[in-house]
Parts: structure tokens; C-alpha cells; sequence
């Protein structure tokens, strides 16, 4: 508590004052918190000093609060071209990141307890400087930071707003930003240890060295790429839901039809949500349990006894499969994006919707994914297929995009394949007839990326096509293809699940 209370005296974080009358003062507490290293064990106790936002008022403490944070799932985006390349990767942490922001609002907030100026006990603190808690911390840190990386000649990347991308001659970094935690990598180790200094110079921030763990995630770096992983936040989640030592199984979910809404209700719907919101964080490093996780966030508004039960078929393979990750080769620099997309027409037994799903990969490695039900009934399997076309052609283009940010744009078109003849004939073909005129928005998009030479749509074999463990249950034999096509591969230590 005093080395925090510290960091904001030096920070000159408020002024004391005279309370002044009607106004809106918003109170504070003390947080204190625990911070682990990546195996899990304890790093640090740490005290902060934060302030109980709800209690301010819009247009009197507070005004615009959004602030962009990168998506954890981006992370593979930047890191697979750095390990094409390799470039050298390391984490930053800014320390006492949101005293940094200045306010545009006057805002007054109570003095710390246990800190209290016994000369002035009745003075309220008048914020010079954005404190933990405040609606507009966050905006007012990324503000600041953003301004700072802006007048080190960064760039603010357009598709993704928390990637800043420095490029002059032959010195080239990115750096993602995710509140207080940085990624930065550069174009040789030189020139990466010159844009530490200088960040440190401006900000109080500690170098962690390469990259190794980042917002929950595991990063191992070898000679042939990278594993990302959450082993740890695993086997908390078992720990959570009582499984340790539960037998394992080989796949996350059955082969047979969706979940209905029917049964009873579970006895704990707290428990249930918290769990399917732990296994949808694992998802960033998981494809392989996608679709399940899916599955059951579909009822988490009104959980019954199966979807309990599915959740614990989940955790039953993760008990298994705990020391799994995404894996990202280092290869020649990707040339390429390819696509598959699938879908599984009617499956939902309550509304007969179709589930949409596809994989993309960027040269060998997979750096997005997506199981979604789709929004409205599709009248044919032709049209279920043709929406989870679109959808894979709107995330390829938005990668071609920010490849080209990144200075590797992409000179061949991308392949999307399919497994339905008649998606695929849609797509390249001005067919229009009843059955297809009500999806004619998905139409004209796909065609408009066909015909410019950015997207090819082919048709693939069911057999291999690998978006389909993002649509349905598999076997088990088919389910680990598919899995290890997707470079799901293991941390090194054998589990039950056949690492």
C-alpha cells in the first residue's frame, strides 16, 4: 500500500482541496491482488488504489468512455509473420499504466484510507492525472499512449486500432497493446532495445525479456515457432469444477444432434455460467473445443441438466488433453491465406437454424476460427453453405487487409473451399431465382470479392474439410485428424488424452 500510495504522490496523480459544495465526490477502496508466473506460481502481492466509478455521473465526472484493447485471439495475426521472419519478441508491462492519462473532466475523489493528511482530514483530492476505477481511465490511458507511439513515427493500424506498426527504411516493429500490457517485436534486436529505451524514457515500464506469457496464454518459443498455451488456466478450471481426477475421454462432444433447450433445470446457473466463461477464454488457444463451448453458451441464459452435462464432457477431455496448444511454424513468410468453411444445415432442434464454421490459416499455420449459429433459417443446405462462405470471405478479407498493413500484402487470391457444389456454383455464377434472391446480400458480397481476384471458391471433399469439427460432432478417429491438421499439437508432456 505505501509503495502505491507513493507512485501517485510522485505522480502528482491529485491536488488536495477544500471540499467544494455539491459536488459529486467520488469515493475510493484499496484492491489487493495476488500476480502469478506463467507455471502458476506466486510472483507478487500487489495493493492498488482504486475508485468506485459507478458512483460518478455522466456529464458532470465523465463523458466518453471507450478505449480499444487488442482481442487475445489476434495475437497469432502479428506473431506468425515475426516468426517467419525472426524477429525477436518481447513483453513490456507499464507500470501504474492509467496515472499516465490526463482528464479532460474535473473530478474529485476522497483521500486514500490509512492516508488520510492528518492536517486536513475534511480536503478532498482534486484529480490531476486519470486514477483506477475512473470510467475514462482507460480511454484517457490509450489516448496518451497512443499520442506518445504517434510522435515516435507509429502508425495506428486501421483494421486493428490497438496494433501500431513502425516502418522507416529498413526498421520495421509492431506493437500490440492490451491496456497496460505491450507486445513488441522489430525487425532486429538492435533496433528493438533502441524503442525500449526510448519508450522508457516516457513511461515507467519493466522489460519481461521474450515473450512467455501474455494475458493468460503460455508462449514457448523454439527454433521451428511457437506454442501458444493455457495449461495452467486448464487444470484451474478443473480444480473449479471438482474434475481433477475424472476419467478423461477422446473427443469434447458427441456425434449426436444439438443440444435442445428441454430438461431440468440445473441447481447452481451461476456455477454453470462461470464455467462455459472459462472454457470460452481457453478457446483462444483451443480450436479443437470450439464448437462444444458453442454449443453450451447457447443456453447459458437458462442452463438445464444435459447442457451440464455436455459442459462436463468438455472437461472430461480437457482433463486428457491439458498440455495441448496452438502451435505456429516458423516457415517461409506466408504467400497465402487459405479457407474452409462449412456448415451444418438445420442442426438446431429448437429453431432449426444452421451452424457456420471456418478455419483459416495463414500458410501452414491456422490464425482464425469460428462456430456460430447463424442468425436466421437457411431454406437449403446450398444456402446454410453459401452464408458460412460469406462469412470465411469477411474474415480473409479483413486479414488480406491487415497483411498489407503490415507490409505483407498477399499477391494470390485466396483460396476458400467448400464442400457444397452449389455454394460454390453461386459464388462465381449471376444466378438469380427464388430459392437464392433472400440471400442476396451474402450473394453480391462473395461475387464482388471473386470477381476483383481476391477470393477463389473451390469445392473440397468432405474428408478434407476441415471446418466441419466446427460444425458438428466427429468420431474420434476423424476428430484427431482434424485436430492435428489444425496444429494443435502438445506442450511436451504426455497426458491421458494422447498428447
Amino acid at each position: 500500500m505505501e509503495d502505491e500510495f507513493q507512485a501517485l504522490i510522485s505522480n502528482n496523480t491529485w491536488t488536495l482541496v477544500p471540499r467544494p459544495p455539491r459536488a459529486n465526490i467520488v469515493s475510493g477502496k484499496w484492491i489487493f491482488k495476488h500476480k502469478f508466473h506463467a507455471d502458476g506460481s506466486l510472483d507478487r502481492y500487489k495493493a492498488r488504489r482504486v475508485l468506485r466509478g459507478f458512483t460518478q455521473r455522466l456529464g458532470v465526472d465523465f463523458d466518453e468512455t471507450f478505449s480499444p484493447v487488442v482481442k487475445p485471439r489476434h495475437h497469432p495475426h502479428c506473431s506468425s509473420p515475426a516468426i517467419s521472419m525472426d524477429w525477436p519478441i518481447h513483453q513490456l508491462d507499464v507500470n501504474n499504466a492509467f496515472l499516465h492519462g490526463t482528464l479532460t473532466e474535473t473530478v474529485y475523489c476522497s483521500q486514500p484510507s490509512g492516508f488520510v493528511d492528518p492536517e486536513r482530514p475534511d480536503h478532498v483530492c482534486r484529480l490531476n492525472k486519470s486514477l483506477y476505477g475512473l470510467k475514462q481511465a482507460p480511454r484517457a490511458w490509450y489516448s496518451c499512449f497512443a499520442s506518445h507511439l504517434q510522435s515516435m513515427g507509429f502508425i495506428e493500424a486501421k483494421t486493428d486500432t490497438s496494433l501500431f506498426i513502425y516502418r522507416r527504411g529498413t526498421d520495421t516493429a509492431y506493437l500490440l497493446l492490451y491496456v497496460d500490457d505491450i507486445v513488441l517485436t522489430a525487425s532486429s534486436p538492435g533496433f528493438l532495445r533502441q524503442l525500449i529505451v526510448s519508450l522508457q524514457q516516457s513511461f515507467p515500464m519493466k522489460d519481461l525479456g521474450p515473450l512467455q506469457h501474455f494475458l493468460g496464454i503460455a508462449v514457448t518459443r523454439s527454433s521451428s515457432g511457437m506454442l501458444l498455451s493455457q495449461r495452467q488456466y486448464t487444470l484451474e478450471i478443473l480444480e473449479r469444477a471438482g474434475m481433477t481426477n475424472c476419467k478423461s475421454c477422446a473427443t469434447p462432444v458427441d456425434t449426436q444432434s444439438k443440444l435442445p433447450s428441454s430438461g431440468d433445470p440445473v441447481a447452481d446457473s451461476t456455477f454453470f455460467r462461470s464455467l462455459v466463461g472459462a472454457l470460452q477464454y481457453l478457446t483462444f488457444t483451443r480450436p479443437d473445443i470450439t464448437y462444444a463451448v458453442q454449443q453450451v453458451c447457447l443456453h447459458m441464459h437458462d442452463p438445464r441438466e444435459p447442457h451440464l452435462t455436455a459442459v462436463k464432457r468438455i472437461l472430461r477431455y480437457l482433463q486428457g488433453t491439458a498440455d495441448l496448444g496452438l502451435s505456429l511454424e516458423r516457415t517461409a513468410l506466408p504467400s497465402s491465406l487459405t479457407v474452409y468453411t462449412d456448415a451444418d444445415w438445420a442442426g438446431c432442434p429448437d429453431t432449426r437454424r444452421s451452424t457456420s464454421g471456418y478455419a483459416v490459416f495463414l500458410g501452414a499455420n491456422l490464425v482464425s476460427w469460428s462456430s456460430k449459429r447463424q442468425p436466421t433459417v437457411s431454406r437449403s443446405s446450398a444456402e446454410a453453405e453459401y452464408r458460412a462462405v460469406a462469412n470465411g470471405v469477411a474474415e480473409a478479407s479483413w486479414l488480406r487487409q491487415l497483411l498489407q498493413e503490415l507490409g505483407h500484402p498477399l499477391q494470390r487470391a485466396t483460396l476458400v473451399y467448400c464442400d457444397n457444389v452449389s455454394a460454390v456454383y453461386l459464388s462465381t455464377n449471376p444466378v438469380q431465382h427464388q430459392r437464392t434472391k433472400h440471400i442476396e446480400i451474402d450473394l453480391h458480397f462473395v461475387r464482388e470479392r471473386v470477381a476483383a481476384g481476391a477470393v477463389r471458391v473451390l469445392h473440397v471433399p468432405t474428408s478434407s474439410q476441415f471446418a466441419d469439427i466446427f460444425t458438428k460432432g466427429l468420431p474420434s478417429t476423424v476428430f484427431l485428424e482434424f485436430r492435428s491438421s489444425m496444429n494443435v499439437r502438445c506442450t511436451g508432456v504426455p497426458t491421458a488424452g494422447g498428447c
